[in-house]
């Protein structure tokens, strides 16, 4: 039996029709996945990329050293958007970020169990722990990434108070104040646009076949011929790697431009090759699915001692 939640959340994920969705659930046993599938296949989907239900509430901060060479960013969930403002909160996470930075630590395991940099007579964990007893509100170190370059700089960008946090890593023979202008550039970017992967070789083979069976259902369902369908899937693959691939996109602030086009002028500025080396993107709470709170059913249940 599919239920109506199902159907919303693949209409969300989507964008197609709720009888579409129901249909498409139904005909793949309510497998979210390959119910996706199936509207693309069908021409009925907005396609490629979806990241899930974002609901939760927390931020995303980023930490860079003055040099440049080492960065982090960390994402904290909380229950509220209110706690997200709260300044202990927001201290606690720029906290982390920094730590984070300039630390060796691998895993959230291993962070929990470091003396916290504003206070080393605790854990960090402790602190957490006291900051949810202290607040009233559930609160978790959800995941963090850690860069470090030699030759190089590493810039940051935060949207949304906090609601989207990228890290951007280049590489360059020279020390050259145009590197930053180039990494807030290409920072917003992947703030805005949110690529899958930063170059071709990136995209693995699975997403790869995948992709090309997709368009080809796609062509064969718009009726095209069979001689003229690899043609029009290897022209679609192309468009995929344009819209998901960093280096390849066009540049938000000037369509003229692609990104790697972009990022030779600015090398020919200095001197020196530019390369873009890696980018991480976190969104609050992105995956996460929050519990629905029906509050009419709550104050009844309350009224009644229950």
């Amino acid at each position: 039996m599919i239920s109506a939640k199902q159907v919303k959340e693949l209409r969300e994920v989507t964008g197609a029709g709720m009888m579409d969705c129901k249909k498409a659930l139904t005909e793949t046993n309510g497998d979210m996945e390959k119910a996706v599938e199936f509207l693309r296949e069908k021409g009925l989907a907005a396609a490629a990329k979806k990241a899930g239900r974002v609901a939760a509430e927390g931020l995303v901060k980023t930490y860079i050293s003055e040099d440049g060479k080492s960065a982090a960013m960390v994402e904290v969930n909380c229950e509220t958007d209110f706690v997200a403002a709260n300044e202990e909160f927001i201290a606690f996470v720029d906290g982390l970020a920094k730590q984070i930075a300039k630390s060796n630590v691998a895993t959230v395991e291993e962070l929990l169990e470091q003396k916290y940099v504003l206070d080393e007579s605790i854990t960090v964990k402790e602190r957490l722990t006291a900051l949810i007893a202290k607040i009233g509100e559930n609160m978790s170190i959800r995941r963090f990434k850690k860069m470090q370059v030699e030759k190089g700089m590493i810039e940051s960008y935060i949207h949304g108070g906090g609601r989207i946090g990228v890290l951007v890593e280049l590489g360059c023979e020279k020390d050259a104040d145009v590197l930053h202008q180039v990494g807030k550039d290409l920072a917003m970017q992947v703030a805005a646009i949110n690529p899958l992967f930063l170059n071709r070789d990136q995209v693995n083979n699975d997403t790869l076949e995948k992709e090309k069976e997709i368009y080809r259902v796609q062509a064969l369902n718009e009726g095209k011929p069979e001689k003229i369908v690899d043609k029009m899937v290897n022209g679609r693959i192309s468009k995929y790697y344009k819209e998901n691939c960093l280096i390849e996109q066009v540049w938000v602030k000037n369509a003229d431009y692609t990104i790697t086009k972009y990022v030779q002028e600015k090398a020919k500025e200095i001197g020196a090759e530019i390369t873009v080396n890696e980018f991480a993107r976190f969104e609050k709470g992105e995956g996460i699915e929050k519990r629905e709170e029906d509050f009419a059913e709550e104050v009844k249940k309350q009224m009644q001692g229950l």
